[in-house]
């Protein structure tokens, strides 16, 4: 009996070759331009997940970041300040 493949499967699997690779790992940094992910598991899958340092979209979800941090921040100074007085 032939097996069926499912391409889109595979194509997902090989993103854990790319984790893997020590070449790909700077230190605690993940830096692989050939890979698309944003965020991906690290190889110990209990220490949690990582950033692509390669791909562009990894610096905007860090300013992004910031920004709603920082706006939070001012928010809740403003309304904490209002009620203070």
């Amino acid at each position: 009996m032939k097996k069926k493949s499912n391409k889109k499967l595979e194509k997902k699997d090989t993103g854990g070759a790319f984790n893997n690779d020590p070449l790909n790992w700077k230190g605690p940094f993940y830096f692989n331009k050939k890979d698309s992910r944003v965020l991906l598991p690290k190889p110990n899958k209990s220490f949690g997940w990582t950033l692509n340092f390669a791909n562009p979209y990894t610096y905007l979800l860090l300013v992004l970041s910031v920004i709603v941090v920082a706006a939070l921040q001012i928010v809740f100074n403003l309304v904490y300040a209002k009620s203070v007085l």
